[in-house]
C-alpha cells in the first residue's frame, strides 16, 4: 500500500495485484491524491496535470465502485481548481459522451454512473467558470434519467444538486427542467432515489422562486404523495424539503416586479399551516377526492403521510426559529389542536386514529416548544396553553348546559374537544415537567388559573381527557413537589365532596392515583397521614359501591385504583393499612367454587360487569402491592394472599360461558380481568397455585390461539424477545430515533392502536420507563397476550413432562388449521409463548425431554421461515435458545445441519435470511462449535453474502457472520484475512442504496477490530496490511451517504484507536466528529459522543485543539457554528442544553468531565467563562446589580457587571440555557475547584498568582477569578430552580471552605473573602423564608455555619446577619415537629430541624474552641496587646452571640440526641420505643429520618458535652424546665407516661452522662465502613470534652469496668482507622480515663488516710491496681488494657520495639529512624499515658509494669535519637526524656514498699541506656550522644541517689560525659557544658561532687586553649560561653577554701579574651562578642570575689594592664557609636537554655 502514496498513479504495481487488491490500491491512491494535491504547490500540480488527467479518466472506464467514482470525481474536480482549466470542458465532453453511450450491460453501468458524479462534482467545485456549457450537461444528464434504473436516478439526482450548488443562481435557465425530474422522481418506488429528489429539491428551491410561490401548492401535494409507502430516511429529507419550502415562503421578501418577471405573491401563516393541515386530515389525495371519501365514510390518511406531515410541521418550525415561534404562538397552537378538534372529524374517525393522531399532535408541540423556546418563553407558551384549556372546556360546558341534562351529551359532542383538550394537557404537563421548580411564578400567577383550570377538567365526560389532566396534575406534582400535598388535599376533597357524579369520582380518583405515583419522585414525600384519609376513602367508595347502581361501575373502579396507586408509597405506609387491604380482597372473590356457580345464575350483565371491574381491581392492587411492598411479603401475608387464587382462577375457566351467557359487552372486563389476573401469577412464585397449573395453561393455550384474537401486533410483542443488536437488521423504526414517539405506529398493523393511556388507567401511577413522557400502555386485546405468553412460559415449565407435550402439540395443531394472516398471528403468539418458555427453562436451570424439544423445534422452525422479517428474528433467538437450554453438542450440530442443508438448497429470500440468523444466534449463545464447524459456517455466509440479487440475503448474512465473528475470538484468526477482504470488496462494490447492507458490513469490521485487538499495533508487514484494510473500509463508511453507516465507521474508528492510537489520524477523526454532532440521526450522535468521550480520557487537549482548527479552517460548512465561538467545550454544554435522549446526556456529562479533569487548570478562564455564561441565564440582573453596587470598592470591580448585559445582538451560544444545564455547570464550578487544589499552590494564594501573572500575563489562577465564583454561586443560590439553588449553595459552601484562609496582602490582617460579606449574606437570605422548601434550608444552614466558623468576619455587627438567619430558624423549629410545614413528609421537618441543630452546633464548636485559643494567647503573650491584635477582634463575641440562646439550643440537643439513641437501638427493642415517636420525628416516619440523624448526630453530640463541661454538669436553667418539649432532656429514658416522678439533679446529670458515653460507645465500638471522619473525630471530641470535667472523671474513675471498656473500643478505633487525627484524638481520650483513674486513687488513699488518720500506717490497705500481689487480670485490668493500647501505637510506629517481630530482646541494632511529624505526635502521647501508669497502680502493681514502661521509653530513645543539626533533640526523643522524668520521680519509685525493687530496675534501665553507646553485638550505631547524655542527666536528678551513686553505674557515666567532653564536635561540647551545668549545681554533693572532682579539670584546661585558638564562629563562640558559665557555676558551688583557688583560674581565661581599643576596632564580630561577653562577667565577679581579685591583678601587671586597656577602649567605643544590632542578638542569642526543661 506504500506504493500508492504518489501524486501519480503506480500503474506498474497496480497492474500486478489481483481484482480485489487493485481496487483496494486505486482507492487508497485516491485517498491519498485527495489530500496531496491541497498540500502540493500549483506549479507542481499542473506540470503533472495532464497525466493525471488521464489517469483519472482512464479509471473512469474501469468500471470504478461508488466510493471509489465519488473520490475520483472529487479529486478531479480538485485537480482542476487548482491547476489549469483549459482542458477541463474536454473531460466534460468525455463524460457527457459517456453518458450518451447506448450500451446498457450491466458491467458498462459504474462507468456512466462515475460519468455522472464527475459532471456533478465539477460543476460543484468550479461552479461559474463553467456556466457556459451547462444547459446541454443537464440535458444530456436529464434524457439519460429517462432509461435509466434506480441506481442511476439515484446518482443522477445527486449530481443534479451539485449542480445546483455550484452554478448557483446561473442556473436559472434549467430550473423548471430539474424541477420536472424531480417531481417524478420524489415518488419513485425506490427510497433512495426519493431522498435524492428530496436533496435535489431542497437545493433547487434556494434558487427557484416559484418553488415557494406559484408552484406552492404542487410542492407540497407532491411531498405528501412522496410520504406515501415512505421509509424512515425519505420522511427525515421531504419532511425537511417541505418544512424548509414552506418557511421560506412564510418568510421571503419577494423581489418587485422589475427584478423578477416572475408573478410572486405574498404567502400568508395561515395559508402555509391550512396547507400543512390538509396534508396531515386529508394526505395526499386531492380535495375532491377527499370530500368524495368523506361522504362514503371510507379508510382515513395512511399512517406514514400523517407523521411525514408531523415532522414536516417541526422542520417548518424549526427552520423559522424559536424567535419567530414565540412570536406567532398563538396561532400555531390554534391551528395544531384544531387538527384535532371538532373541524375535523377526518382526523379521529376512530378511537384508533385518534390516538394515532394525538401521538402526531404531542410529537409537534413536544418538539416545537420542548426544543425551540427558552424557559421564559416556555412559560409563556404555558399560559397560552391554560387558555385553550379554559376555551375548549367553556365549549363543553356551553354543550353541558344547552342539552338537557338528564340525557346525557351526544358521543360526537364530547369527542369535539376531546382530544384536543387531552393533547393540551399532555403538553402542559410535560412542559412544567422540564420546566421543574423554575415553572413556580407561573402557578402563581392567579390570572392565568393553571391549577384550576386542570382540577377543572377532571370532571369532563370523556375518560380520556380525565386521565389527561391526572396526568398533568402529576407532572405538576413531580415538578412543583411544594404544590403536592396541597392538589391532594384538593383532589381528595372534590372526591368525598362530589362521590354522587360519576365523572367526579373516575376524575379525581385517577388524578389522587397520578399524584401518588408522583410521591416516588419527590424525595420530601407527603405527609404520613394522607395514607390513612385515602385508605378510609377508599374503603368507603368500595361499600358504597352498591348503593348507587348508577355509580356502582364507577365508586368500584375508583376505590381499588387508589388502593393499588397507595401501595406505591412503599412498606412504612402500607405496613399500617395491610390487615384492612387483605381484607378486602379476601371479600371480593366468593370463598368457595359453589358460591361462584350460585354467583353464575344470578345477576345480569351490568352488575357482572361491576364484578369484573372489581376483582380486576383487587388483582390490581395486590399486583401493586407485591411490586412496591416486597419488604412485607412475609410468610404469613403470603398465607394471607392465597385464599382468593384458586377461586380467581376459577372464575377465569368460568369467563367464557359467562360471556355467552350475558352477551358481548361483557367482553372487554373479561379481557382486562384475564389481564390482571396473568399479571400478579407472573408476579407470584408458581409453588403458590401448584393446584391450579394445569387449569391455567388450558386457559392459556386457548388464549394465544383464540380465533376471535386481532390483528397480530408483532411489533409490541416481539422486539422483547429478540436480542437488541437483530433489530438493527429489521425496520429502521425499530431502532431508536428522535422520531420514535411518533414512528412507532408505522411498526403496528394498521388497525392496531399505538399505546395511550385511556387503555389502562391503572397505569397513571407506575413509573413509565421513558422517563417523563405519559404512560402508553397498549390496548387491552394486545397487552393480555404479551403477559398470556410470559405466564406460559412459567407455568408450562412448572407442570409435568406429558402435560407439557400434551400443551405443544395442541398449539401445533392450531397452527395447522388456520390459513392465511390467522395463522401468522397464531404463529406469533405460540413463538413468543415458546421463547418464554425457553427463557424461563433457561434462567431457572431446568431440562427439556426430548418428546418437548421435538415439538419446540418443530414450532420454531416454521416461524423461521415465516415471511414476517420479525418472526423469523425472533424464532433464531429461540432457536438458539433451545440449544443453550438442551446443552448437548450433538444437539447442537444437528440444528446447524438443519440450517446448513436448507441454506444449500433454498432460493428464496425467507428461508435464507431466517436460517442464516439462526447460524450466527447459535454461536452468540454457544461461542464457537469447534474449527470445522465454523469454517462451514464462515463459507456458507460469506457466500451469501456475496448475493448482490438480494440485499436483504445480504444482510442478515453479514450481520450473522458479525456474531460469528465475534463469539469465536480467537480461532477466528485464521479466516481474518479472507474475510477482511470480503467485507472491503463489499464495501467498495454495494451500492450506497443498500444501506442496510453496508451497516452490517460496519458491525462485521467492528468484530474483526475486536477480534485482532492490540495486534493491530504490530508492524509486521501482515498486521500492516490488515491495519490499512481496516482504515481503508472505515474510510469507505465515512464517505457513505448513509449516517447510520457513519455511525458504523466511527465505531470503528473508536475501536481502531483504542488497541492502535497511533495509527488513526486524530485530526481527521475529530473533524469527523465535530461536523455529526448535531446530526438528525440520534444513532449516529451516540456514536459521536462515545467515541469523543474514549478520545478525551486519553487525548483531551490535542482533541479540543483539532476541534478548533476545524472551526477556523471552516472548510466544512456543516460543522457546528458554536465550536468557532465557544470551542468544543462549548459546543458540548450547547448540545446537552439542546438533547433529550437520557443516554445521550450521560455521554456528554462524561466527556465533558473528563476534558474538564485534564484541562480546567490550563484553559481555567475558558472554563469559568462558559460557567459563567451558562450560569448568567439565572440571573435577574437587577439581582445581580444590587450586590455590585455593595462591592464597589474600586473602579475594576464595578465593570464585571457588563458581562451580564449582553450589547451585541448575535446570538449566544448559550444564550438561554435550561436549569439543568445550569445545574450541571454549577457542579462543573466545584469540580474546577477541586482540580485546581492538586495543581498548583498559587491558585489559592492570592500573593503568589499575583506575582506570577506579572512575570507571565499568560499564567492563571483560580484565586484571580473569585469575584465570578462568588459571583456564580450567588446567582445559581438564588435562582427560581430548586435544583440550582442547591447547587449554588454547594458551590458557595467549597468557595468558602477553599477560600476562608487566603490573606489579603492589601490589608494585613484580613482575607480576601471579607469583601464578598453582602454577597454571601444576599445568597443565604432567601433561602430563609417561609415558602424555600426544608431541603434548601438545610443546605443554606450548612452553609450558614461555614461562613460563621470560616472566621472571614470579624465584625460581631456583620456577623450578625448571617447570625440572624440562624436564630430565625431556631424560632421556627422550637415548636418541634408538629409546628413545621405540613406540605412534605414529616421526616423533612426532622431534616430541617436537625440541620438547624447541627449549623448551631458547628458554630458553637468553633466559638468555644476560638475562646480557649483567645484565652491560651492572652497567657502565653508577652505583650497582651501583640496578642489581641493577632487574633479575631472580639472571640468571645461568638460565643457571647450563641449564649443568648444556649438554653434552648442545649435542651434541643439533648432532645435529638435521645432521639438519636432510641433510633440506633436493635430491632428487638422495637418494643420499647415511645409509641409517638420522638421529640423530632415521628413513630410511622422512623425509618426515613434515621438517615437525617445519622448525618448530623456527631457534631450535635460534641458541642451538647462542650455545653455540659461549661456548666460543669450543673444546668444553670434548671427551673425553667418548662419550655414546651415533647419529650424534654429532663425526662431522659422515661416513658413520657411516667412523667409524675421527678428526677434529682444526680440523675439528671447520671442520665445525661450515660446519652452521650452510650452514643459515643456504640457508634464507636462498630465502625461501619462509611463511617465518615468528621463523625469519629467529632464523637472523641466529645468524649474529651466530657473527661474535661471533674463530675463525669470522678464516674469514670470509680466504675473501673466503664473505663476498660472505654479503652477497649478505642483500641479498636486505632486499630481500624489508620487516620493520624482519629488515632491523636483517641490517644488523648484514653490519657482522660487514666487521669481519672489516677484520680480516685487518690482520693481514695485521701479518704482512707483520713479515716485511719490516728491507726498505724501499715494497716491501710493498698489502693490501686495489683493491690498487694502486684497481679493484673487481662480484660479486668485498666492499666493492661492501656497498655496494649500504647503497645500498638508504639509498634506501629516503631516496628523494632517489637522482640516479637525482630527475634530477641536486644537484636542487632538498626539505624535510629526519623519519624513523620504525625507519627511523633503519637509516640510523644502515647509516652505521656505510660508515664502516668504507675500512679494508677499500688506499689506491688506499680513494679509490675515498671520494666515494660521503662522497656519501652528507652526502646523509643534507642530507636528516634537521630543527629539533628545544632544538637537539637527529635521530638519522639524530647517525649521520651520527659516521660522518662515523669517515671523517674514518680512516688512509687520512694514509696516504701516497693523502693527497693524500683531502685534496681532503674539501675537496670540505667545501664540500659548506657549500653545504648556500646551495644552488646559492637555494630556500630549512629546514635545521638546528646540525646543519650541527656537521658543519662535525667537519670541523675531526677531519682533517688541510691540509683546512680552505685560506683561501676557512676564511673560509666563519668566517662560518658568525659568522652562527650573530648568530642571533636562542638555542639556536643556546649550540649555537654549545659547538662554539666545542671549537674554542678545539684543540691546533693553525693550527685554532683564525684562529676566535679572528675571533669573540672579537663573543662578548666578546654578553656584555657582557647586564647591559643580563637573562636571563628558563632557556634564556637557559644561553646566558649557555655564553658565560662559552668566555670562560673563551679565557683559558685565550691567550698569556700577552694573559691579562690578557681576565680583564679577564671579570671585569667576571661582577661584573655579581652582587646584593647586597637584590636577592637578590626575584630571579627564573633571576637567582639566574646570581648564583651568576657567583660560584662569581669564587671560582676570583680565586686562579688573583690579579695581574689585584687590579689590575681596584683600578682599579674600584665592581666592588669589588659583589662584597663579593654575597660578603656570599650568606653571609647560606646561613646563613637552605638553598639550594632548584629552584636545585640549575638548577645541576646548567647543566653539560650535548653528548651525542653526536664531537669
Amino acid at each position: 500500500m506504500e506504493l500508492a502514496h504518489s501524486l501519480l498513479l503506480n500503474e506498474e504495481a497496480s497492474s500486478q495485484l489481483g481484482e480485489v487488491q487493485k481496487a483496494e490500491f486505486i482507492f487508497e491512491w485516491l485517498r491519498y491524491l485527495e489530500k496531496l494535491l491541497l498540500a502540493t504547490s500549483r506549479n507542481d500540480v499542473r506540470e503533472n496535470q495532464k497525466t493525471l488527467v488521464e489517469q483519472l479518466l482512464s479509471l473512469l472506464n474501469s468500471s470504478p465502485g461508488p466510493p471509489t467514482r465519488k473520490l475520483l470525481a472529487q479529486n478531479l474536480a480538485t485537480l482542476y481548481s487548482i491547476g489549469d482549466t483549459f482542458s477541463v470542458y474536454e473531460t466534460i465532453d468525455k463524460c457527457n459522451d459517456l453518458i450518451r453511450s447506448k450500451d446498457d450491460s450491466p458491467s458498462y453501468l459504474p462507468t456512466k454512473l462515475a460519468a455522472v458524479v464527475c459532471l456533478g462534482s465539477l460543476y460543484k467545485k468550479l461552479g461559474r467558470i463553467l456556466a457556459n456549457g451547462f444547459t446541454d450537461t443537464v440535458g444530456n444528464i436529464l434524457k439519460a434519467m429517462k432509461s435509466a434504473e434506480s441506481q442511476g436516478r439515484y446518482e443522477i439526482m445527486l449530481s443534479l444538486q451539485s449542480i445546483l450548488t455550484g452554478l448557483g443562481v446561473a442556473a436559472a435557465p434549467c430550473h423548471r427542467d430539474v424541477y420536472k425530474a424531480a417531481r417524478s422522481c420524489l415518488t419513485d418506488r425506490s427510497m433512495a432515489v426519493r431522498c435524492a429528489a428530496a436533496k435535489c429539491l431542497l437545493e433547487l428551491q434556494n434558487e427557484a422562486v416559484f418553488m415557494w410561490s406559484t408552484e406552492l401548492d404542487s410542492v407540497a401535494t407532491l411531498c405528501f404523495k412522496s410520504f406515501e409507502g415512505s421509509n424512515y430516511d425519505v420522511r427525515i429529507s421531504v419532511s425537511k424539503l417541505l418544512g424548509t419550502v414552506l418557511a421560506k415562503a412564510v418568510i421571503a421578501k419577494h423581489p418587485g416586479a422589475a427584478a423578477s418577471r416572475q408573478s410572486a405573491r405574498r404567502v400568508s401563516l395561515e395559508e402555509v399551516l391550512e396547507l400543512l393541515g390538509t396534508g396531515f386530515l386529508r394526505g395526499s389525495s386531492g380535495f375532491l377526492r377527499a370530500s368524495g371519501d368523506l361522504l362514503k365514510g371510507s379508510s382515513s390518511v395512511s399512517r406514514d403521510v400523517r407523521v411525514g406531515v408531523t415532522q414536516a410541521y417541526v422542520v417548518f418550525v424549526s427552520t423559522l426559529g424559536g424567535a419567530w415561534l414565540e412570536k406567532n404562538f398563538s396561532v400555531f397552537l390554534s391551528h395544531i389542536l384544531s387538527l384535532l378538534s371538532q373541524l375535523n372529524p377526518k382526523a379521529t374517525q376512530t378511537q384508533t386514529d385518534a390516538v394515532c393522531c394525538r401521538r402526531c399532535v404531542s410529537f409537534i408541540l413536544r418538539a416545537t416548544i420542548g426544543g425551540l423556546l427558552g424557559e421564559k418563553a416556555q412559560i409563556a407558551a404555558a399560559k397560552d396553553l391554560c387558555q385553550a384549556i379554559w376555551k375548549l372546556k367553556k365549549v363543553m360546558d356551553a354543550v353541558l348546559s344547552d342539552g338537557n341534562l338528564e340525557t346525557r351529551l351526544s358521543s360526537t359532542d364530547v369527542a369535539a374537544s376531546q382530544h384536543s383538550l387531552i393533547c393540551a394537557l399532555q403538553e402542559l404537563g410535560n412542559l412544567i415537567h422540564s420546566l421543574g421548580t423554575t415553572a413556580a411564578p407561573l402557578l402563581q400567577d392567579s390570572s392565568t388559573g393553571l391549577l384550576d383550570s386542570v382540577v377543572s377538567v377532571s370532571v369532563h365526560p370523556s375518560v380520556s381527557v380525565r386521565l389527561a389532566a391526572a396526568w398533568c396534575l402529576h407532572c405538576i406534582a413531580v415538578a412543583l413537589p411544594s404544590h403536592l400535598t396541597p392538589l391532594l388535599d384538593r383532589c381528595l376533597e372534590r372526591l368525598s365532596i362530589l362521590q354522587s357524579s360519576p365523572e367526579a369520582v373516575t376524575g379525581f380518583s385517577f388524578a389522587v392515583a397520578a399524584l401518588l405515583g408522583a410521591v416516588t419522585h419527590c424525595p420530601l414525600g407527603i405527609p404520613h397521614g394522607k395514607g390513612k384519609i385515602i385508605m378510609a376513602l377508599a374503603e368507603d367508595l368500595l361499600c358504597s359501591a352498591a348503593q348507587n347502581s348508577r355509580l356502582s361501575l364507577q365508586r368500584t373502579q375508583a376505590g381499588w385504583l387508589l388502593i393499588a396507586a397507595l401501595m406505591t408509597l412503599g412498606t412504612a405506609v402500607v405496613s399500617h393499612h395491610l390487615a384492612r387491604v387483605l381484607l378486602l380482597w379476601k371479600c371480593v372473590f366468593p370463598a368457595s367454587p359453589q358460591d361462584l356457580q350460585t354467583e353464575k345464575s344470578r345477576g345480569d350483565s351490568f352488575t357482572w360487569q361491576v364484578t369484573l371491574e372489581g376483582r380486576a381491581g383487587a388483582l390490581c392492587a395486590v399486583k401493586s402491592f407485591i411490586s412496591h411492598c416486597g419488604d412485607l411479603l412475609t410468610e404469613e401475608v403470603i398465607q394471607r394472599l392465597l385464599p382468593p387464587l384458586p377461586c380467581a382462577v376459577d372464575l377465569l375457566t368460568q369467563l367464557s360461558s359467562i360471556l355467552k351467557t350475558y352477551g358481548s359487552s361483557l367482553k372487554t372486563p373479561s379481557v382486562v380481568y384475564r389481564q390482571r389476573l396473568y399479571e400478579l401469577l407472573i408476579l407470584l412464585p408458581p409453588e403458590t397455585y401448584k393446584g391450579n397449573l394445569y387449569a391455567i395453561l388450558r386457559e392459556l393455550s386457548a388464549e394465544l390461539t383464540a380465533p376471535e384474537t386481532q390483528a397480530a401486533a408483532s411489533a409490541c410483542l416481539l422486539p422483547a424477545l429478540c436480542h437488541p443488536s437483530d433489530l438493527l437488521i429489521l425496520s429502521p423504526v425499530l431502532q431508536e430515533t428522535d422520531h420514535r414517539f411518533i414512528e412507532e405506529q408505522l411498526l403496528l398493523g394498521s388497525g392496531v392502536a399505538c399505546g395511550s393511556l385511556e387503555y389502562d388507567p391503572y397505569s397513571i401511577y407506575e413509573e413509565d420507563a421513558g422517563g417523563d413522557s405519559v404512560p402508553k400502555p397498549l390496548p387491552p386485546a394486545l397487552s393480555v397476550i404479551s403477559s398470556a405468553s410470559r405466564l406460559f412460559g412459567i407455568v408450562c415449565a412448572n407442570v409435568d413432562e406429558a402435560q407439557r407435550v400434551l400443551t405443544l402439540e395442541q398449539l401445533l395443531n392450531s397452527i395447522k388449521h388456520t390459513k392465511g394472516a390467522r395463522q401468522q398471528t397464531v404463529q406469533l403468539h405460540v413463538l413468543s409463548a415458546i421463547s418464554n418458555l425457553l427463557k424461563y427453562v433457561a434462567g431457572s436451570k431446568r431440562s427439556l425431554g426430548p418428546e418437548v424439544r421435538r415439538l419446540v423445534l418443530t414450532l420454531v422452525l416454521g416461524a423461521l421461515e415465516s415471511p414476517n422479517p420479525l418472526l423469523r428474528c425472533a424464532a433464531s433467538e429461540a432457536w438458539a435458545r433451545l440449544a443453550h437450554v438442551v446443552d448437548d453438542a450433538a444437539f447442537t450440530a444437528g440444528l446447524a445441519q438443519v440450517s446448513f442443508d436448507k441454506l444449500k438448497s433454498a432460493r428464496d429470500v425467507v428461508s435464507r435470511t431466517g436460517h442464516s440468523l439462526a447460524l450466527g444466534s447459535l454461536h452468540r449463545y454457544l461461542g464457537s462449535t469447534g474449527p470445522q464447524h465454523l469454517s462451514a459456517c464462515i463459507g456458507v455466509l460469506c457466500t451469501l453474502s456475496q448475493d448482490s440479487t438480494s440485499p436483504d440475503v445480504q444482510t442478515w448474512a453479514l450481520h450473522s457472520l458479525s456474531l460469528t465473528i465475534d463469539s469465536a475470538g480467537a480461532l477466528y484468526h485464521m479466516h481474518v484475512e479472507s474475510t477482511l477482504s470480503l467485507i472491503i470488496m463489499l464495501l467498495l462494490n454495494v451500492p450506497p442504496t443498500h444501506a442496510e447492507v453496508h451497516q452490517s458490513l460496519g458491525r462485521c469490521l467492528n468484530a474483526l477490530i475486536t477480534t485482532l485487538g492490540p495486534e493491530l499495533q504490530g508492524n509486521s508487514p501482515s498486521v500492516s496490511s490488515l491495519r490499512t484494510s481496516c482504515l481503508l473500509g472505515c474510510a469507505v463508511m465515512q464517505d457513505n451517504p448513509g449516517c447510520l453507516v457513519q455511525a458504523q465507521a466511527i465505531s470503528c474508528l473508536q475501536q481502531l484507536h483504542m488497541f492502535a492510537p497511533r495509527h488513526v489520524n486524530l485530526s481527521s477523526l475529530v473533524s469527523c466528529l465535530c461536523v455529526n454532532l448535531c446530526s438528525p440521526y440520534l444513532l449516529l450522535r451516540r456514536a459521536v459522543l462515545a467515541c469523543l468521550r474514549q478520545l478525551v480520557q486519553r487525548e483531551a487537549a490535542e482533541v479540543s485543539e483539532h476541534a478548533v482548527m476545524l472551526a477556523r479552517d471552516a472548510r466544512d460548512p456543516a460543522a457546528d457554528p458554536n465550536l468557532r465561538e465557544v470551542g468544543l467545550e462549548g459546543a458540548l454544554l450547547a448540545l446537552l442544553d439542546r438533547e433529550t435522549d437520557e443516554s445521550l446526556c450521560q455521554d456528554i456529562r462524561e466527556t465533558l468531565h473528563h476534558m474538564l479533569t485534564s484541562m480546567a487548570v490550563e484553559k481555567l478562564s475558558l472554563w469559568l467563562k462558559l460557567c459563567k455564561d451558562v450560569l448568567a441565564a439565572s440571573a435577574d440582573f437587577t439581582a445581580v446589580t444590587c450586590v455590585d453596587a455593595m462591592q464597589e470598592e474600586e473602579g475594576d470591580r464595578g465593570d464585571d457587571a457588563s458581562v451580564l448585559t449582553r450589547s451585541d445582538d448575535k446570538p449566544q451560544p448559550l444564550s438561554n440555557p435550561r436549569w439543568t444545564t445550569r445545574v450541571f455547570a454549577a457542579d462543573c464550578v466545584c469540580r474546577i475547584i477541586n482540580q485546581c487544589e492538586s495543581a498548583n499552590s498559587a491558585h489559592f494564594d492570592i500573593a503568589l498568582a499575583q506575582e506570577m501573572k506579572k512575570r507571565d500575563s499568560r499564567n492563571d489562577f483560580l484565586v484571580l477569578h473569585l469575584a465570578d465564583l462568588i459571583r456564580m454561586a450567588f446567582m445559581a443560590a438564588t435562582d427560581h430552580s430548586d435544583h440550582l439553588r442547591l447547587s449554588g449553595l454547594d458551590t458557595l459552601l467549597v468557595v468558602i471552605r477553599r477560600f476562608a484562609d487566603i490573606a489579603e496582602p492589601e490589608f494585613p490582617g484580613h482575607v480576601i473573602l471579607e469583601q464578598y460579606q453582602a454577597n454571601v449574606g444576599a445568597a443565604l437570605r432567601p433561602a430563609f423564608t417561609s415558602e424555600t422548601p426544608p431541603d434548601v434550608t438545610a443546605k443554606a444552614c450548612q452553609v450558614c455555619s461555614a461562613w460563621i466558623a470560616s472566621g472571614v468576619v470579624r465584625d460581631l455587627n456583620d456577623l450578625r446577619r448571617v447570625h440572624q438567619l440562624l436564630v430565625s430558624s431556631l424560632t421556627k423549629i422550637q415548636a418541634g415537629k408538629e409546628a413545621l410545614s405540613h406540605l412534605y413528609n414529616e421526616s423533612a421537618s426532622t431534616m430541617e430541624i436537625l440541620a438547624v441543630l447541627k449549623a448551631w452546633a458547628e458554630v458553637y464548636i468553633v466559638a468555644v474552641q476560638r475562646h480557649k485559643n483567645h484565652r491560651q494567647t492572652l497567657k502565653t503573650a508577652v505583650n497582651p496587646e501583640d496578642s489581641v491584635r493577632s487574633t479575631s477582634p472580639a472571640p468571645g463575641g461568638l460565643l457571647d452571640l450563641v449564649c443568648t440562646d444556649l438554653g434552648t439550643l442545649s435542651r434541643l440537643w439533648l432532645a435529638a440526641l435521645q432521639d438519636f439513641a432510641l433510633l440506633t437501638l436493635p430491632a428487638e427493642f422495637a418494643s420499647q420505643l415511645p409509641v409517638e415517636g420522638g421529640a423530632f420525628y415521628t413513630a410511622e416516619t422512623s425509618e426515613k429520618a434515621k438517615l437525617h440523624y445519622h448525618s448530623s448526630w456527631a457534631l450535635i453530640l460534641h458541642a451538647a458535652a462542650l455545653w455540659l463541661t461549661s456548666t460543669g454538669f450543673a444546668d444553670p436553667d434548671e427551673g425553667a424546665a418548662n419550655l414546651s418539649r415533647p419529650v424534654t432532656p429532663t425526662s431522659m429514658c422515661q416513658g413520657s407516661s411516667s412523667g409524675a416522678t421527678v428526677k434529682s439533679p444526680e440523675d439528671v446529670y447520671m442520665d445525661r452522662f450515660h446519652l452521650i458515653l452510650g452514643i459515643s460507645v456504640e457508634f464507636l465500638c462498630s465502625l461501619r465502613a462509611d463511617a465518615t471522619m468528621e463523625s469519629i473525630t467529632a464523637c472523641l471530641l466529645a468524649l474529651q470534652a466530657l473527661l474535661d470535667t471533674p463530675w463525669p472523671r470522678s464516674r469514670i474513675g470509680s466504675d473501673q469496668g466503664l473505663g476498660i471498656e472505654l479503652l477497649n473500643v478505642l483500641h479498636r478505633v486505632i486499630l481500624t482507622r489508620e487516620s493520624p487525627v482519629i488515632q491523636l484524638a483517641s490517644l488523648e481520650v484514653v490519657r482522660q480515663i487514666i487521669c481519672a483513674a489516677q484520680e480516685h486513687v487518690k482520693e481514695k488513699r485521701r479518704s482512707a488516710e483520713v479515716d485511719d488518720g490516728a491507726s498505724e500506717k501499715e494497716t491501710l490497705p493498698e489502693f490501686g491496681e495489683g493491690k498487694d500481689t502486684g497481679g493484673l487480670v487481662p480484660g479486668k485490668s485498666l492499666v493492661f488494657a492501656t497498655l496494649e493500647l500504647c503497645v500498638c501505637i508504639l509498634v506501629r510506629q516503631l516496628p523494632e520495639l517489637n522482640p516479637k517481630l525482630t527475634g530477641g530482646p536486644r537484636v542487632k541494632a538498626s539505624q535510629p529512624q526519623t519519624l513523620s511529624e504525625e507519627g511523633s505526635g503519637l509516640v510523644a502521647a502515647a509516652l505521656v499515658i505510660l508515664a502516668e501508669l504507675p500512679a494508677v497502680c499500688s506499689p506491688e502493681g506499680s513494679i509490675s509494669i515498671l520494666p515494660t514502661v521503662l522497656y519501652l521509653v528507652i526502646g523509643v530513645l534507642r530507636e528516634t535519637a537521630v543527629k539533628l543539626p545544632g544538637g537539637q533533640l527529635s521530638s519522639p526523643v524530647t517525649a521520651s526524656l520527659q516521660a522518662l522524668k515523669g517515671i523517674l520521680t514518680s512516688p512509687m519509685a520512694r514509696a516504701e514498699k516497693s523502693h527497693k525493687a524500683w531502685t534496681s530496675l532503674l539501675q537496670s534501665a540505667l545501664a540500659t541506656v548506657l549500653d545504648c553507646w556500646s551495644p552488646v553485638d559492637g555494630a556500630h550505631q549512629e546514635l545521638d550522644e546528646v540525646s543519650l547524655l541527656t537521658a543519662v542527666t535525667v537519670f541523675i536528678l531526677s531519682t533517688s541517689p541510691e540509683v546512680t551513686t552505685l560506683p561501676c553505674l557512676q564511673k560509666r557515666c563519668v566517662e560518658k560525659f568525659k568522652a562527650a567532653l573530648e568530642s571533636q564536635d562542638p555542639v556536643v561540647q556546649m550540649k555537654t557544658y549545659q547538662l554539666l551545668h545542671s549537674i554542678f549545681q545539684y543540691p546533693n554533693p553525693a550527685i554532683s561532687y564525684p562529676y566535679i572532682y572528675s571533669l573540672a579539670s579537663s573543662i578548666v584546661e578546654k578553656l584555657q586553649e582557647i586564647d591559643k585558638r580563637k573562636p571563628e564562629d558563632a557556634t564556637e563562640l557559644q561553646l566558649c560561653q557555655e564553658g565560662i558559665k559552668l566555670l562560673e557555676t563551679l565557683v559558685t558551688v565550691a567550698e569556700d577554701q577552694h573559691r579562690a583557688q578557681l576565680v583564679a583560674c577564671l579570671l585569667p581565661v576571661l582577661i584573655s579574651f579581652l582587646l584593647d581599643e586597637n584590636a577592637l576596632g578590626s575584630a571579627s564580630s564573633v571576637m567582639r562578642s566574646l570581648h564583651d561577653f568576657a567583660l560584662q562577667n569581669l564587671m560582676q565577679i570583680g565586686p562579688r570575689y573583690s579579695s581574689v581579685f585584687k590579689s590575681v591583678m596584683a600578682s599579674s601587671p600584665a592581666l592588669k594592664a589588659r583589662l584597663e586597656a579593654a575597660v578603656k577602649g570599650n568606653q571609647e567605643s560606646v561613646r563613637v557609636k552605638p553598639p550594632s544590632k548584629h552584636a545585640k542578638n549575638l548577645g541576646r542569642s548567647s543566653s539560650i537554655r535548653l528548651k525542653t526543661n526536664f531537669l
